[in-house]
């Protein structure tokens, strides 16, 4: 039987995935904060995990491996979006941010590449997003983490590949689900009494909560996409879920000034509609 350790599981991607490799067969490790929210299941082992915490990273893995000497997949699928205007979001919620979508992805990996490199196999799957390359008003922050990610998977594939081990990193784009809304949530929350970013907020609300998240991906898709990452016989170095996400990003990467010119031309029809 397979092992995976799947982070952020109790809802969203993280939840799909927890259910869909259990019902592969995999031996599904699944940490969260909210344990009870975690899918249940004959293979699937719900841990209590957050990763902002060094200690509750080091039990979560101490755990697992008390049970098993066998790790063949680690998803960092926990995240979310500490929206708000740069000038104006707290230093104390700007570290959380990196925290919870970076450092905490760093250290499990840290704390599972032991045991890949013992038995000289492994698949570490760092979840970014096509916001690692574009961006957007009021998730610096968030671009922040995902670019960082990206970065540190890519040259941690480099070190390890000599061990039958690879870093990948999944760019999902728009998702099905409530996360542009607690995203939005998260701005109103990080904007000052009185702040001049109120109207840039009041714009950019309707891009990412409501009913456009619709048109995404759902978290089903995803955490498809997750599985074919994890089973490849070869790894792709990055998965989209559609030709548009691979296309967006390669405009950002690419073609910088043009992605520039159109997100520009997007916010100033969003300001006209509001």
């Amino acid at each position: 039987m397979k092992t995976i350790i799947i982070t952020g599981a109790s809802n969203g991607m993280g939840y799909e995935a927890t259910k869909l490799f259990a019902s592969k067969g995999w031996q599904v490790y699944a940490g969260a904060r909210r344990v009870e929210k975690i899918p249940t299941g004959k293979t699937i082992t719900a841990l209590k995990l957050d990763v902002t915490r060094h200690e509750s990273n080091q039990e979560f893995i101490s755990t697992i491996l008390k049970s098993t000497d066998h790790i063949d997949v680690l998803i960092n699928n926990a995240g979310y979006g500490e929206y708000g205007p740069a000038e104006e979001i707290p230093m104390e919620n700007v570290r959380k941010q990196f925290e919870t979508n970076f450092f905490g992805a760093v250290e499990l990996s840290q704390l599972v590449l032991p045991t890949m490199r013992t038995q000289k196999s492994g698949r570490i799957i760092n979840i970014s997003s096509i916001g690692g390359d574009l961006y957007m008003p009021l998730g610096s922050f968030y671009h922040a983490t995902k670019a960082a990610m990206q970065q540190w998977s890519d040259a941690l594939d480099t070190e390890v590949k000599a061990f039958g081990i690879r870093s990948i990193v999944i760019q999902p784009g728009g998702t099905a689900s409530s996360w542009g809304a607690i995203a939005m949530e998260n701005a109103e929350k990080n904007l000052k009494q009185n702040s001049p970013y109120q109207p840039l907020v009041a714009s950019i609300r309707g891009a990412l909560s409501g009913e456009s998240l619709g048109t995404g991906a759902t978290s089903l898709q995803l955490a498809e996409l997750f599985y074919k990452a994890a089973t490849d016989e070869k790894p792709k170095h990055r998965y989209f879920h559609s030709m548009s996400d691979r296309a967006i990003v390669h405009i950002a990467r690419a073609h910088p000034k043009l992605f520039l010119r159109v997100l520009t031309l997007i916010l100033n029809r969003m300001g006209k509609q509001k």
